[in-house]
Protein backbone atom coordinates (compact mmCIF):
# COMPACT_ATOMS: atom_id res chain seq x y z
CA UNK A 1 0.00 0.00 0.00
CA UNK A 2 1.04 3.80 -1.14
CA UNK A 3 0.73 6.37 1.43
CA UNK A 4 0.82 10.10 0.95
CA UNK A 5 1.00 13.26 2.22
CA UNK A 6 0.43 15.88 1.04
CA UNK A 7 -1.06 19.63 0.43
CA UNK A 8 -4.50 19.38 -1.24
CA UNK A 9 -7.17 22.62 -1.98
CA UNK A 10 -5.13 24.80 0.96
CA UNK A 11 -4.73 21.95 3.69
CA UNK A 12 -2.10 19.36 5.05
CA UNK A 13 -3.31 16.05 4.62
CA UNK A 14 -2.12 12.42 3.93
CA UNK A 15 -3.95 8.90 2.41
CA UNK A 16 -3.38 5.92 0.12
CA UNK A 17 -2.92 6.56 -3.20
CA UNK A 18 -5.39 4.16 -5.39
CA UNK A 19 -4.87 3.98 -9.18
CA UNK A 20 -4.22 7.61 -10.26
CA UNK A 21 -5.78 8.95 -6.99
CA UNK A 22 -5.39 9.64 -3.38
CA UNK A 23 -7.77 8.52 -0.68
CA UNK A 24 -8.10 11.04 1.89
CA UNK A 25 -7.53 9.77 5.19
CA UNK A 26 -7.50 12.59 7.29
CA UNK A 27 -11.08 13.69 7.46
CA UNK A 28 -11.66 9.96 7.91
CA UNK A 29 -8.94 9.19 11.21
CA UNK A 30 -8.78 12.95 12.63
CA UNK A 31 -8.49 13.57 15.54
CA UNK A 32 -7.25 10.34 16.54
CA UNK A 33 -4.72 10.41 13.80
CA UNK A 34 -3.76 13.96 12.19
CA UNK A 35 -1.05 13.05 10.44
CA UNK A 36 0.75 10.08 8.94
CA UNK A 37 3.55 10.20 11.64
CA UNK A 38 1.11 10.32 14.37
CA UNK A 39 -0.48 6.98 12.90
CA UNK A 40 3.10 5.77 13.00
CA UNK A 41 3.78 7.39 16.75
CA UNK A 42 0.34 5.52 17.84
CA UNK A 43 1.50 2.00 16.06
CA UNK A 44 -1.46 2.29 14.32
CA UNK A 45 -0.75 1.65 10.61
CA UNK A 46 -2.42 -2.26 10.78
CA UNK A 47 -5.06 -0.83 11.86
CA UNK A 48 -5.71 2.08 9.32
CA UNK A 49 -3.95 -0.49 6.50
CA UNK A 50 -6.96 -2.55 7.31
CA UNK A 51 -9.79 0.39 7.24
CA UNK A 52 -8.47 1.42 3.86
CA UNK A 53 -8.78 -1.32 2.02
CA UNK A 54 -11.06 -0.40 -0.60
CA UNK A 55 -11.67 2.62 -0.47
CA UNK A 56 -12.13 5.01 -3.31
CA UNK A 57 -10.11 8.25 -4.45
CA UNK A 58 -11.04 11.54 -3.24
CA UNK A 59 -8.81 13.47 -5.51
CA UNK A 60 -6.67 12.95 -8.39
CA UNK A 61 -2.90 12.61 -7.52
CA UNK A 62 -2.87 15.67 -10.59
CA UNK A 63 -4.75 17.97 -8.02
CA UNK A 64 -2.26 17.22 -4.76
CA UNK A 65 1.12 18.60 -3.88
CA UNK A 66 3.08 15.53 -2.67
CA UNK A 67 5.08 16.23 0.35
CA UNK A 68 7.67 13.99 2.13
CA UNK A 69 6.20 11.17 2.72
CA UNK A 70 6.19 11.23 6.51
CA UNK A 71 6.37 14.83 7.36
CA UNK A 72 7.72 15.79 11.00
CA UNK A 73 9.98 13.36 12.07
CA UNK A 74 12.47 13.45 14.59
CA UNK A 75 15.59 13.13 12.22
CA UNK A 76 16.84 12.17 8.67
CA UNK A 77 20.17 9.73 8.76
CA UNK A 78 22.49 9.00 5.34
CA UNK A 79 24.90 6.00 5.02
CA UNK A 80 27.88 6.97 2.94
CA UNK A 81 29.65 4.78 0.23
CA UNK A 82 27.32 1.82 0.51
CA UNK A 83 27.44 -0.19 -2.50
CA UNK A 84 30.37 -1.79 -3.87
CA UNK A 85 32.73 -0.80 -6.79
CA UNK A 86 32.46 2.80 -6.08
CA UNK A 87 35.85 3.30 -5.72
CA UNK A 88 36.53 4.20 -9.28
CA UNK A 89 33.73 6.96 -8.63
CA UNK A 90 35.30 7.84 -5.78
CA UNK A 91 39.14 7.72 -6.19
CA UNK A 92 39.71 10.59 -3.37
CA UNK A 93 37.20 8.37 -0.92
CA UNK A 94 38.51 4.87 -2.13
CA UNK A 95 36.44 1.95 -1.69
CA UNK A 96 34.39 0.69 1.11
CA UNK A 97 33.89 -3.21 0.65
CA UNK A 98 36.44 -3.52 3.72
CA UNK A 99 34.68 -1.19 6.09
CA UNK A 100 33.54 -2.66 9.17
CA UNK A 101 31.23 0.35 9.69
CA UNK A 102 28.93 2.14 7.86
CA UNK A 103 30.03 6.16 7.01
CA UNK A 104 27.28 8.07 8.02
CA UNK A 105 25.96 11.74 8.37
CA UNK A 106 22.91 13.49 9.20
CA UNK A 107 20.51 15.50 6.40
CA UNK A 108 18.06 18.09 7.39
CA UNK A 109 14.37 18.28 6.16
CA UNK A 110 14.68 21.14 4.56
CA UNK A 111 17.01 19.71 1.91
CA UNK A 112 14.76 17.26 0.79
CA UNK A 113 11.90 18.14 -1.49
CA UNK A 114 8.85 16.40 -2.27
CA UNK A 115 7.85 14.53 -5.56
CA UNK A 116 7.57 16.72 -8.94
CA UNK A 117 8.77 19.52 -6.64
CA UNK A 118 11.78 21.94 -7.84
CA UNK A 119 15.57 21.12 -6.44
CA UNK A 120 17.34 24.73 -6.37
CA UNK A 121 20.82 24.93 -7.87
CA UNK A 122 22.73 27.55 -5.72
CA UNK A 123 24.38 30.55 -7.26
CA UNK A 124 27.33 29.15 -5.18
CA UNK A 125 28.64 26.23 -6.82
CA UNK A 126 28.16 24.18 -10.42
CA UNK A 127 28.22 20.87 -8.32
CA UNK A 128 24.83 19.64 -7.82
CA UNK A 129 24.59 16.21 -8.16
CA UNK A 130 22.30 13.68 -7.47
CA UNK A 131 21.75 10.20 -5.45
CA UNK A 132 19.25 7.75 -5.82
CA UNK A 133 18.77 6.14 -2.76
CA UNK A 134 16.06 3.89 -1.05
CA UNK A 135 15.01 5.07 1.98
CA UNK A 136 13.75 3.14 4.96
CA UNK A 137 11.10 5.12 7.20
CA UNK A 138 10.85 3.22 10.64
CA UNK A 139 7.42 2.64 12.19
CA UNK A 140 8.48 1.34 15.73
CA UNK A 141 10.93 2.08 18.02
CA UNK A 142 14.20 0.48 17.82
CA UNK A 143 17.11 0.42 20.27
CA UNK A 144 20.36 -1.99 20.13
CA UNK A 145 17.58 -4.01 17.67
CA UNK A 146 19.02 -7.80 16.38
CA UNK A 147 19.61 -8.26 12.90
CA UNK A 148 16.89 -10.58 12.82
CA UNK A 149 14.63 -8.32 14.09
CA UNK A 150 15.61 -5.12 12.51
CA UNK A 151 13.16 -5.06 9.78
CA UNK A 152 10.21 -5.50 11.81
CA UNK A 153 10.87 -1.41 12.80
CA UNK A 154 10.48 -0.72 9.05
CA UNK A 155 6.86 0.59 8.30
CA UNK A 156 7.42 0.95 4.51
CA UNK A 157 10.67 2.42 1.84
CA UNK A 158 10.82 5.62 -0.20
CA UNK A 159 12.63 7.06 -2.65
CA UNK A 160 15.33 9.37 -2.08
CA UNK A 161 17.62 11.72 -4.27
CA UNK A 162 20.31 12.72 -1.55
CA UNK A 163 21.39 15.93 -3.48
CA UNK A 164 24.93 17.03 -2.65
CA UNK A 165 26.93 19.99 -3.72
CA UNK A 166 29.85 17.82 -4.37
CA UNK A 167 32.85 20.74 -3.91
CA UNK A 168 31.29 21.80 -0.72
CA UNK A 169 31.89 18.41 1.08
CA UNK A 170 35.19 19.21 0.84
CA UNK A 171 35.25 22.55 2.75
CA UNK A 172 35.47 20.43 6.08
CA UNK A 173 38.60 18.01 7.21
CA UNK A 174 36.15 15.34 8.94
CA UNK A 175 33.06 15.79 7.69
CA UNK A 176 30.79 16.43 4.76
CA UNK A 177 27.84 18.23 6.49
CA UNK A 178 28.59 21.59 4.40
CA UNK A 179 28.14 19.67 1.08
CA UNK A 180 24.97 17.99 2.14
CA UNK A 181 22.53 19.98 3.68
CA UNK A 182 21.98 22.80 1.09
CA UNK A 183 18.18 23.93 1.05
CA UNK A 184 16.31 21.67 -1.45
CA UNK A 185 19.29 20.38 -3.47
CA UNK A 186 17.68 16.54 -2.84
CA UNK A 187 14.20 15.18 -2.64
CA UNK A 188 12.38 12.42 -1.42
CA UNK A 189 9.01 10.16 -2.40
CA UNK A 190 6.98 9.87 -4.01
CA UNK A 191 5.15 8.17 -1.22
CA UNK A 192 5.79 5.84 1.34
CA UNK A 193 5.25 2.10 0.14
CA UNK A 194 4.56 -0.91 2.78
CA UNK A 195 4.67 -4.80 2.29
CA UNK A 196 7.68 -4.96 0.41
CA UNK A 197 10.12 -7.53 0.88
CA UNK A 198 13.31 -6.34 2.09
CA UNK A 199 15.16 -9.34 2.14
CA UNK A 200 15.12 -9.49 -1.55
CA UNK A 201 17.10 -7.55 -3.99
CA UNK A 202 15.67 -3.89 -5.30
CA UNK A 203 16.24 -3.07 -8.71
CA UNK A 204 17.05 1.17 -8.72
CA UNK A 205 17.32 2.48 -12.01
CA UNK A 206 17.96 6.46 -12.53
CA UNK A 207 17.85 8.76 -15.11
CA UNK A 208 18.65 12.19 -16.30
CA UNK A 209 16.61 13.64 -18.83
CA UNK A 210 15.34 10.01 -19.95
CA UNK A 211 19.27 8.82 -19.97
CA UNK A 212 19.80 5.63 -17.15
CA UNK A 213 22.54 7.10 -15.47
CA UNK A 214 22.35 4.34 -12.36
CA UNK A 215 21.65 0.94 -12.82
CA UNK A 216 21.77 -1.70 -9.92
CA UNK A 217 20.04 -3.51 -7.45
CA UNK A 218 20.11 -3.93 -3.74
CA UNK A 219 22.34 -6.55 -3.27
CA UNK A 220 25.46 -4.83 -4.19
CA UNK A 221 24.72 -2.77 -1.24
CA UNK A 222 27.95 -3.29 1.72
CA UNK A 223 26.03 -2.63 4.55
CA UNK A 224 22.25 -4.62 4.06
CA UNK A 225 19.09 -2.97 5.34
CA UNK A 226 19.41 -5.31 8.57
CA UNK A 227 23.14 -4.43 9.76
CA UNK A 228 22.07 -0.54 8.73
CA UNK A 229 19.25 -0.75 11.77
CA UNK A 230 20.88 -2.91 14.02
CA UNK A 231 24.25 -0.56 13.82
CA UNK A 232 22.67 2.55 14.06
CA UNK A 233 19.69 1.62 17.25
CA UNK A 234 22.95 0.49 18.97
CA UNK A 235 23.85 3.93 19.62
CA UNK A 236 20.96 6.11 19.12
CA UNK A 237 17.34 5.53 19.41
CA UNK A 238 15.40 5.41 16.10
CA UNK A 239 12.19 6.52 16.33
CA UNK A 240 8.54 6.27 14.32
CA UNK A 241 8.79 8.78 11.24
CA UNK A 242 12.68 8.68 11.25
CA UNK A 243 14.08 8.16 7.94
CA UNK A 244 17.39 6.26 6.82
CA UNK A 245 18.74 6.98 3.35
CA UNK A 246 20.84 3.72 2.73
CA UNK A 247 23.14 4.80 -0.06
CA UNK A 248 23.71 5.57 -3.55
CA UNK A 249 24.83 2.90 -6.76
CA UNK A 250 27.36 3.47 -8.73
CA UNK A 251 27.28 6.40 -11.29
CA UNK A 252 27.68 4.97 -14.82
CA UNK A 253 30.47 5.70 -16.55
CA UNK A 254 31.43 8.55 -14.11
CA UNK A 255 34.89 8.66 -12.85
CA UNK A 256 36.40 10.93 -10.22
CA UNK A 257 37.04 14.40 -12.58
CA UNK A 258 34.15 13.34 -15.17
CA UNK A 259 31.09 14.34 -12.95
CA UNK A 260 28.06 15.48 -14.58
CA UNK A 261 26.76 18.27 -12.82
CA UNK A 262 22.68 19.03 -12.63
CA UNK A 263 21.82 22.66 -14.44
CA UNK A 264 19.15 23.94 -14.68
CA UNK A 265 16.31 22.01 -16.89
CA UNK A 266 17.54 18.78 -16.25
CA UNK A 267 14.93 16.31 -14.82
CA UNK A 268 16.13 13.46 -12.43
CA UNK A 269 14.21 10.18 -12.21
CA UNK A 270 14.93 7.35 -9.81
CA UNK A 271 12.19 4.09 -10.32
CA UNK A 272 11.92 1.37 -7.88
CA UNK A 273 9.27 -0.95 -9.53
CA UNK A 274 7.59 -1.67 -5.85
CA UNK A 275 7.47 1.92 -4.90
CA UNK A 276 6.83 3.79 -8.56
CA UNK A 277 9.01 6.88 -9.87
CA UNK A 278 10.66 10.31 -7.39
CA UNK A 279 10.68 12.60 -10.48
CA UNK A 280 11.93 16.75 -10.19
CA UNK A 281 13.28 19.35 -12.19
CA UNK A 282 16.35 21.38 -11.18
CA UNK A 283 16.00 25.26 -11.14
CA UNK A 284 18.62 27.89 -10.43
CA UNK A 285 18.00 29.10 -6.96
CA UNK A 286 16.97 32.98 -7.15
CA UNK A 287 18.86 35.51 -4.36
Amino acid sequence: MHFASYNVRCRASYGVVVGNGVADLRPRLSPRYPTLLDVLRAGALDEVMAGATGVRADFPLTEVELLAPVPGGEKILCIGVNYANRGAELASAGGNEDAKYPSMFFKPPNGLVGHNSPIMRPPESEQLEYEGEIALVIGKTARRVSKEQALSHVAGITLANEGTIRDWIKHGRFNVTQGKSWDASGSIGPWMTTGVDLTKPLHIVCKINGEVTQDDTTASMIFGFADIISYVSTFMTLKPGDVILTGTPTKLGQAEGGRKWLKAGDVFEMTVPEVGTLRNQVIDEKL
